[in-house]
């Protein structure tokens, strides 16, 4: 069960009237950061010394290729969106001030339930596009982080959101060829290069090996595969999307549609072009049909259905595929191509899942927990 919402809501909106009472409303944070030290920061250094160090600059060059001047030293980031709050809760969550969504009470059992108390302030782009600048300058961060898919004119965005927060905003592109240099350009930006190296290590080795396995198997022998979504089951990640990168990665996306959509709603189909694909295997999204496909007529003569070829995208903490498609496909990739070519693996699932958890959230996963968390997304027995 979630936590309500707009408790978090109103602990954002608090901190942006307070600061307009301290700080006259100033999108930017310069004078506004936060305290709550007495006086001295968190290393013991006075407030003058501390001061003194955040005054200190360099530059940094973006994957949009803009050069921003950046804090020598930075200690409070924010979020500009949702795929930048999943990636920074696995790179340096001690460095967050705010979120850009509320986390679950699953969420937070995983990533740590401290980090699920700090303000939510939205997006900055996306369909919404809410991002709160009051309360993002009422945090006290002293630079904006956005990351994913590199968008036309996301140059200039990024340059217009800068001059209206008053503070430094980078982008770091995450696709599923890039996440081991995007952890390298995180560990750079905020002196982090050991925590950057680590996980860049393991984005760049799971990379690797997902890429040799399906190299070795002829386009015409991979999985035909259909991602569904939606509570009737007739919305589909198409392929070439953002959203479908590691399915397109490690299968044959049947829906090749031409129509490419960047939302995690995906595109709607028929069940009648459903069954001139008729898929191999189906991919069902949390809150699809998969708990009553078995029953349903319209879908009983697809291949998959009948074959019990039908499986449930993991979604802890985030779905391991898409929505938003973010650091959580490092996973996936690993994931879906045990459950398309068991034969390819001799190492056990569990085992993997673990690794990441331990790795990306610090978190020792249980077999308990695992089984719960994958329960519909191995072969059933």
């Amino acid at each position: 069960m979630r936590k309500e919402p707009m408790s978090k809501r109103r602990r954002a909106t608090g901190i942006a009237l307070a600061a307009a009472l301290c700080c006259g409303l100033a999108i930017g944070v310069v004078g506004c950061s936060q305290s709550g030290q007495g006086g001295q920061d968190a290393s013991g250094g006075s407030a003058a010394e501390q001061q003194a160090a955040e005054s200190e600059t360099r530059t940094f060059t973006d994957s949009a290729g803009r050069t921003v001047e950046v804090p020598a030293q930075i200690d409070r980031i924010a979020p500009a969106g949702h795929t930048a709050t999943q990636v920074l809760l696995t790179m340096a969550p001690e460095k967050m001030v705010t979120l850009s969504q509320e986390l679950s009470d699953d969420q937070a059992k995983y990533l740590g339930e401290s980090y699920a108390e700090l303000p939510v302030t939205g997006a900055a782009f996306g369909a919404k596009g809410d991002l709160n600048k009051e309360a993002v300058a009422a945090s006290g961060t002293q630079i904006l982080i956005d990351t994913g898919e590199l968008k036309d004119n996301i140059a200039e965005d990024l340059d217009t959101l800068q001059e209206q927060l008053g503070i430094p905003v980078v982008m770091i592109e995450t696709t599923m060829d890039t996440y081991a240099d995007a952890y390298e350009m995180l560990g750079e930006l905020l002196g982090m290069e050991e925590r950057g190296r680590e996980l860049s290590e393991y984005c760049k080795s799971a990379y690797e090996e997902t890429t040799s396995v399906v190299e070795g198997i002829p386009d015409d022998e991979r999985v035909r595969v259909a991602y569904l979504l939606g509570d009737k089951g007739t919305n589909t990640i198409a392929k070439n999307s953002y959203q479908g990168q590691v399915v397109d990665l490690v299968a044959n996306n049947v829906a090749d549609l031409g129509e490419v959509s960047g939302s995690g709603q995906g595109v709607e189909i028929s069940m009648e072009q459903l069954a001139l694909w008729n898929p191999e295997l189906i991919l069902f999204a949390e809150g699809s049909i998969y708990d009553t496909v078995g029953d349903d007529a319209a879908f009983a003569d697809l291949d998959a259905v009948k074959n019990s070829a039908y499986y449930e995208v993991p979604t802890t903490p985030w779905n391991w595929l898409n929505s938003p498609p973010t650091v959580n496909q490092v996973l996936g990739m690993q994931w879906l191509p045990r459950l398309l070519y068991p034969d390819q693996y001799d190492d056990d699932l569990y085992e993997t899942v673990a690794g990441y958890f331990k790795t990306f959230y610090g978190y020792d996963l249980s077999e308990a927990e695992f089984d719960e968390i994958a329960a519909n997304a191995q072969p059933k027995a």
